[in-house]
């Protein structure tokens, strides 16, 4: 069987799973043709690692560095060259497409560059120096967009491209993060007519039963393909599909769809790879794994609200019991770990991982701080925490009781624990200079998350880098180090075993092994703000090993006594190997 066959009878597979098999056959034909394959196409290797110990991803908008009299776009990677070239490999650049609200998740041209970031020729460029991520926004659209328009005309194809209901309808049960009311009253030439809006009245939700809405997106994944881009985050792709009396979250419709996705995505480039975003909780994030046939990789999303609840209160327990009970991501998939992003901190996914006491008082430490916390409506009546909405560098200025003088300190031991963990490490491009809250641009926005949005002049921030004795500077020094110890060391592959040690609540510890078993990593974190002691005997030092901590260069060659930690102080503990950093 040649390669296209199998693709097509793969891809059949799913869509009788979504259309029925009368429809299956002739629709695989044309997601082919879309997808224009090369006459020597191969199949994709599975269970096929794409990432090592050297990749780390920065996220960024277009526009987060700006020159004046430059388009962002070419800002950002002159930027990037200049500076990020040894410490970040991939590249996601959020929605740099034409918009019309939420800051470019409201998509109103999906085969355009904002012409005021720059165009496609600027994103080739980038694509050039780094692995590009972008973003499919593809559960809905921006109320502006042409499919809407022409939908709001009655017009075909478009008049079956978006979801609708009746006011009517029963629809307690569906699953949403807003606030705003689920449909939007339409006028069309055939009479009122209700879409739905999950995110806002401005992002209408695309109809995927409508087999063409598929067939449309694969020709966008192919555009932006063909500009250099082999990442994919798939945004808010959990609600993908709406069925009748469901929560419309999740259904196994959605997980279909993926799985195409990802054909088509590799079957046109093999290093292709698809992220879900599901800002869900835990377990339901983990079934984006699917049989190793969805997501390459997933976010994370417990990890930031747990992280931040340890670093608050210097209690590692729930860090711990979620560590414990994460599976180890099959070979061809792995995590991806981050502590802040352009969306805040999530709390869904601490949802029955932490109380609604400890989840308030993580928000009220978050206020206390400057921060903001956005709610969604639950049952149709309780309001509750959805999202904090601060820059991570001012969420690490204290702890319940309080701000202390270990701002600099708690936000480098938070980010040495994200670069040990099983999984690719992503930093927001705020957190790699340690931006603070931008309140201003929240008053200009009226959006709590333009609290950590902030737009950078390229002077400004050129020169707080270069002044040794700004906080921007120090953390930057102190992450490129810790990112630069990180590529060396085989046991912190994304895929290197990852067991939990128990050494109490105030130290936040694991181990790492690589996979040939050559090289071993006991990471401890102190995340409290008193010094711990521990006997080196509750490490188990193999004796005929030599042992040192990779960042502080300290050896251990007396694998008795104690090992001080100062607060929020980091150790990464290497036995000696070829492979390790000199």
């Amino acid at each position: 069987m040649t390669p296209l066959a199998g693709l097509q009878l793969r891809l059949q597979e799913q869509l009788s799973l979504l259309y029925g098999e009368a429809r299956a056959a002739d629709l695989a034909d044309q997601l082919i043709a879309v997808m224009d394959f090369a006459p020597d196409l191969v199949e994709p290797l599975q269970r096929q690692n794409k990432w090592d110990q050297g990749d780390v991803m920065m996220i960024t908008y277009a526009d987060s560095i700006r020159r004046r009299g430059e388009k962002p776009l070419r800002t950002l990677r002159q930027f990037c060259s200049d500076h990020l070239g040894d410490c970040i490999s991939w590249l996601h650049i959020l929605p740099f497409y034409p918009y019309t609200s939420d800051d470019g998740f409201a998509v109103s041209d999906y085969d355009a560059v904002n012409p005021e970031h720059g165009d496609w020729h600027d994103i080739e460029a980038i694509s050039a120096d780094f692995r590009l991520m972008v973003d499919m926004v593809i559960n809905h659209c921006s109320s502006s967009h042409h499919w809407f328009e022409a939908f709001s005309r009655n017009q075909p194809p478009y008049d079956n491209y978006f979801v609708q209901a009746s006011p009517y309808d029963d629809l307690s049960q569906v699953v949403r993060p807003r606030t705003s009311p689920l449909l939007q009253a339409v006028n069309t030439p055939e009479g009122l007519k209700h879409v739905w809006c999950t995110f806002s009245h401005d992002q209408v939700d695309l109809n995927f039963a409508n087999p063409e809405v598929l067939v449309e997106v694969a020709r966008i994944l192919k555009l932006y393909m063909q500009h250099g881009a082999t990442i994919f985050r798939l945004d808010a792709i959990a609600f993908l599909w709406k069925e009748a009396d469901s929560n419309c979250i999740n259904l196994p419709q959605t997980h279909a769809i993926i799985r195409l996705l990802r054909l088509l995505a590799e079957y046109r480039h093999p290093d292709a790879v698809i992220i879900t975003e599901t800002n869900i909780p835990n377990r339901e994030n983990l079934s984006y794994f699917g049989n190793a046939n969805e997501a390459h990789l997933i976010y994370n999303f417990s990890f930031p609200p747990l992280l931040l609840h340890a670093m608050l209160t210097g209690n590692c327990c729930y860090l711990q019991h979620w560590m414990m009970s994460m599976p180890p991501a099959r070979n061809g998939t792995t995590y991806l770990n981050f502590i802040a992003s352009h969306d805040g901190i999530g709390l869904r996914p601490a949802e029955g991982l932490l109380s609604d006491e400890e989840i308030d008082q993580v928000a009220a430490a978050m206020r206390s701080f400057g921060g903001l916390v956005s709610s969604r409506t639950v049952n149709q009546q309780q309001s509750r925490p959805y999202e904090i909405n601060i820059a991570f560098y001012d969420a690490m200025k204290g702890t319940l009781s309080g701000e202390d003088g270990y701002q600099f300190e708690r936000f480098i031991c938070a980010h040495a624990i994200m670069l040990a963990l099983e999984g690719v490490p992503s930093f927001y491009v705020h957190s790699l200079f340690a931006t603070c809250n931008d309140t201003e641009r929240v008053e200009q926005t009226g959006s709590n998350r333009a609290i950590n949005r902030h737009s950078w002049d390229l002077e400004m921030l050129e020169a707080a880098l270069q002044d040794k004795q700004s906080h921007h500077a120090r953390v930057f020094v102190a992450l490129q180090r810790l990112i630069a110890l990180r590529a060396e060391q085989n046991a912190f592959h994304p895929n290197a075993t990852q067991f939990t040690m128990h050494l109490g609540q105030a130290l936040f510890a694991f181990w790492r092994q690589s996979m040939d078993r050559e090289q071993s990593i006991f990471c401890i974190n102190n995340i409290t703000d008193r010094e711990q002691v521990i006997p080196l005997s509750a490490l188990n030092l193999i004796v005929t090993d030599e042992w040192r901590d990779l960042i502080s260069g300290r050896h251990y060659d007396e694998h008795y006594g104690d090992l001080v930690l100062a607060p929020y102080q980091t150790v990464w503990i290497s036995n000696a190997t070829d492979q390790t950093a000199a």
